[in-house]
């Protein structure tokens, strides 16, 4: 499977090195878009994560092409996963995210996967573990969906997580083929 990009730092942002100790790592995200240009929604929403005071990436995995989930009369989608640390609780995180959403347009009238510009999610958040009506860490349908898993495999290889276990592992039992790979050399993140 291919190695994950590495996350550029954005020149303009510095953490000291005291500032990323105190951030909490193994925090994952998945990205998603099938609506105006989703490459670049995908990227776009990758470049606003990299510029955010309070986080740092960590690691981008690659693009990927994968049907859609849900209706089948929209478009595939383009996926991605991102590590990163932070020093934003998960909620707070969750609140982030939902905001850069909605900067890039994101519409929350429409049905249960229906198409988007940009949906996050919140997949994990080291080894918590939260079950509320707002909030479900490790995300409700990671084990079960290749658009996540080939994305995190990207950049977790075959290493064990908290509650979800060994990727790799996880990713025999699916039975899925590998999605299509999107430029995995030309991107600039």
């Amino acid at each position: 499977m291919p190695n994950s990009l590495k996350a550029k730092e954005n020149p303009k942002k510095q953490h000291q090195p005291s500032q990323l100790n105190t951030m909490q790592g193994g925090i994952y995200i998945g990205l998603g878009s099938n609506l105006d240009e989703p490459v670049q929604q995908v990227l776009t929403a990758i470049k606003h994560l990299q510029s955010a005071t309070e986080i740092h990436v960590v690691a981008v995995s690659n693009l990927y092409k994968t049907p859609p989930m849900g209706p089948q009369d929209q478009p595939d989608y383009i996926n991605a996963v991102v590590e990163l640390k932070t020093a934003l609780p998960p909620y707070q995180l969750l609140r982030f995210l939902q905001q850069l959403e909605n900067q890039q347009a994101r519409s929350r009238d429409t049905e249960r996967w229906s198409a988007r510009t940009l949906d996050l999610d919140l997949l994990l958040y080291a080894d918590t573990i939260l079950n509320t009506n707002e909030l479900t860490i490790p995300h409700i349908g990671i084990k079960h969906r290749a658009f996540v898993l080939y994305p995190l495999y990207d950049i977790v290889h075959n290493k064990s997580l908290p509650v979800i276990g060994q990727i790799g592992d996880i990713i025999k039992q699916l039975n899925e083929p590998q999605p299509e790979i999107i430029n995995p050399n030309k991107l600039d993140v």
